[in-house]
């Protein structure tokens, strides 16, 4: 036994230039290759997308053990740190010491190359263990910290809106419910006694922690929230989550030409992170995934966003379709509500980078957002990106308390529901603006992977809550 030694990283073994120092590392099995004179077995410990490349000599090795050593299985190797003398790696380890931590048979579901995707969603246990999720987790890491520190740079306070809630923020009405009583029994007449439920009345998982953070804007001046929101829509598409996490600034005294500053400063600091974090991740998924990964975000931080109102939006669609581009979705004039495919239009083949477009029409938009002056348009800015369309939905909100009445009136909504919100606009209303990032929708853009379902480790979509 070569004594106790502490584990290193394969990040940092591999930076290390100490050669003939004898160093610990532990992780699962990339690869294994064998042969009478030399065994090389590639490790990763997860800490980073490269292996680091352990020698064995077969003499020194029991055979029986050697065998075992298949891709996955778990081992923890002592050796001596040694310059290499392969391609595409500085350093590697001479091993002295091995040791079986945990084996993995023939009928590992991740060993072999070329799955798809949608045969390792079957597997969103294992599928963590890929070269590929690896590289998507830690990037996704590195987005949540760049935005705590974007926030923090900048002033806002991280505040905590709350998971179950009685209202609906957007007044979509596509929520999950939140009980203790049995609904079979107390449901049967169609009348559902909610108080007696946990809290007195009927609860949900809240879509939005907007309305929330807009009293702490009130009170702290800027805040931001991060955390899961739930949307009960039965969408299958690769863009859409049930439960998903939604980063939501709200600011007091901001107007829509601020706001919009925030959307684009923003989401530039995060894809230059990325940029500047996660050189050896985008690198792989660029050669792997989308080989024009890196050259789009880098495009990103080139130019300014374009910023474009609806009634612009639609005069250039409707112009494109009369020239014979030919969409899904046909384009139907204005009042319509933009589809994927049309902001990426936009965005990829007209303008040929992102767009933040802005006053839409009101009937399409929520309650909150301010009107403007024409009484048809309110002050909407939605960041549209490649690839992805939509990423930032966001606008003013309106601070008058008699037309947010009038609004919630013409909607046929609840008022009772909302008194608590309407008090912001009661007792001292001021100025405000806000928006909602879909954390997933900016790590589908950074990594340049194709379905939402494969940037969050365990998916819950319809007819799916596993693990």
């Amino acid at each position: 036994m070569l004594g106790t030694i502490r584990r290193t990283k394969v990040v940092d073994a591999l930076k290390r230039t100490d050669y003939g120092t004898t160093i610990n590392v532990k992780g699962w099995i990339r690869t294994h290759r064998s042969s009478k004179a030399v065994d090389f077995i590639a490790l990763n410990d997860g800490s980073t997308i490269k292996n680091i490349q352990v020698v064995v000599d077969p003499e020194k090795e029991d055979a029986e053990k050697l065998r075992q050593i298949t891709t996955g299985a778990c081992i923890n190797v002592t050796g001596t740190l040694v310059e290499s003398q392969g391609k595409g790696q500085s350093v590697e380890i001479q091993c002295e010491e091995l040791e079986i931590y945990g084996l993995c048979g023939s009928d590992y579901p991740m060993q072999k190359k070329g799955q798809s995707f949608e045969y390792m969603r079957q597997y969103a246990h294992l599928r963590l263990r890929t070269n590929t999720f690896g590289a998507v987790f830690r990037i996704r890491h590195n987005m949540a910290i760049a935005i705590h520190k974007y926030f923090h740079d900048h002033g806002f306070f991280y505040f905590n809106t709350p998971l179950i809630t009685a209202s609906d923020a957007e007044g979509a009405g596509e929520m999950f419910q939140v009980t203790t009583l049995d609904l079979n029994r107390t449901g049967k007449d169609g009348n559902v006694a909610y108080d007696r439920d946990f809290f007195g009345k009927k609860a949900n998982l809240t879509v939005s922690g907007q309305l929330e953070g807009e009293l702490g804007a009130t009170a702290l001046g800027a805040i931001y929230t991060f955390g899961p929101t739930f949307r009960a829509e039965n969408s299958n598409t690769p863009r859409h989550l049930a439960e998903f996490w939604m980063i939501e600034p709200e600011v007091a005294f901001m107007d829509k030409e601020d706001l919009m500053d925030l959307e684009e400063d923003f989401i530039k600091y995060c894809v230059k992170w990325a940029l500047d974090n996660c050189h050896d991740d985008l690198e792989f998924l660029n050669k792997m995934i989308d080989k024009t990964l890196l050259e789009t975000l880098e495009s990103v931080l080139k130019e300014d966003f374009v910023r474009l109102s609806y009634t612009e939006g639609i005069n250039i669609l409707e112009e494109a379709q009369k020239n014979g581009h030919k969409f899904e979705f046909p384009v139907t004039g204005w009042g319509m509500d933009l589809a994927s495919e049309h902001e990426r239009y936009l965005v990829e083949e007209h303008f040929k980078r992102p767009v933040i477009m802005n006053d839409y029409p009101s009937e399409i938009k929520a309650f909150y957002m301010k009107k403007n002056a024409d009484g048809k348009t309110m002050q909407g800015t939605d960041v549209l990106f490649p690839r992805i369309g939509e990423i930032i939905g966001g606008s003013v909100r309106e601070e008058s308390y008699d037309k947010l009445m009038e609004e919630i009136n013409n909607r046929n909504m609840d008022m009772s529901d909302y008194g608590w919100y309407l008090d912001t606009r009661k007792y001292g209303s001021c100025p405000h603006a806000g928006f909602g990032l879909g954390f997933e929708r900016l790590i589908l853009f950074v990594t340049g992977m194709q379905n939402i379902r494969d940037v969050i480790p365990f998916p819950r979509t319809p007819k799916n809550a596993e693990f």
